[in-house]
């Protein structure tokens, strides 16, 4: 069987999709129903705030989308360079500890300064989607789902009507991250009136979770 590095292990995808959701559910529950894990709904709202000549607005959703571009520009610079050091840490898991420090931040920022959390949190979901982005050699997102989606009924179809062997497993995995963010988010909502604007903080548990079977051996 064919082996991969553990930070591309399903586990660590599911631990990854868990917070994912949990950090979508809490930017539009405490920061304004802003989605700032994945852009595309904040362009769509930025296209229409603008069409309606509302530039407050507008630059309420932009701001996230340009958050969400430098993240993955630092992540691709970061990675060449973290990559050569030769430390005993794999390059996933400092972007990994930057995301959770980001986290952290997040959650000491009052409800005024909603805007640069929302920032905070695409730049780190920048980051945990352009470092992650293969599970069991399957090509995947643990930030959103639609992708996710397609790929994973793609694959049952080719299951259901052709059965290729190894298309219901791809599907598993696919489905399995999206069961993930789903409870992410269920579980960040059921929170949330609770913990309020620390909520966030429940999103370092699976991210530290994922850090630390980074360090086991690479598996089948």
């Amino acid at each position: 069987m064919k082996q991969y590095q553990m930070s591309e292990a399903l586990p660590v995808g599911l631990c990854l999709a868990l917070g994912g959701g949990m950090l979508d559910a809490y930017s539009y529950l405490q920061r304004g129903q802003v989605f700032a894990t994945a852009e595309t709904g904040n362009i769509v709202l930025l296209s229409i705030n603008l069409s309606m000549a509302n530039w407050s607005q507008a630059l309420h959703y932009l701001l996230p989308v340009l958050a969400f571009f430098a993240g993955v520009l630092s992540t691709e610079l970061l990675r060449r360079r973290l990559d050569r050091n030769g430390s005993w840490l794999h390059w996933r898991q400092y972007l990994l500890l930057v995301e959770c420090l980001a986290v952290v931040v997040v959650s000491l920022l009052p409800e005024s300064m909603n805007p640069l959390a929302n920032i905070i949190i695409s730049f780190a979901s920048a980051i945990q989607v352009d470092s992650f982005r293969s599970f069991n050699g399957c090509g995947c997102a643990t930030t959103m789902c639609t992708g996710n989606l397609r790929s994973g009924t793609e694959h049952l179809y080719h299951w259901l009507f052709h059965r290729q062997g190894t298309a219901l497993d791809k599907a598993k995995v696919y489905y399995g991250l999206i069961l993930a963010f789903i409870t992410g988010a269920l579980i960040c909502g059921l929170l949330s009136g609770f913990g309020g604007r620390q909520t966030v903080l429940i999103a370092c548990i699976p991210m530290l979770t994922a850090f630390a079977m980074m360090f086991l051996e690479k598996r089948d």
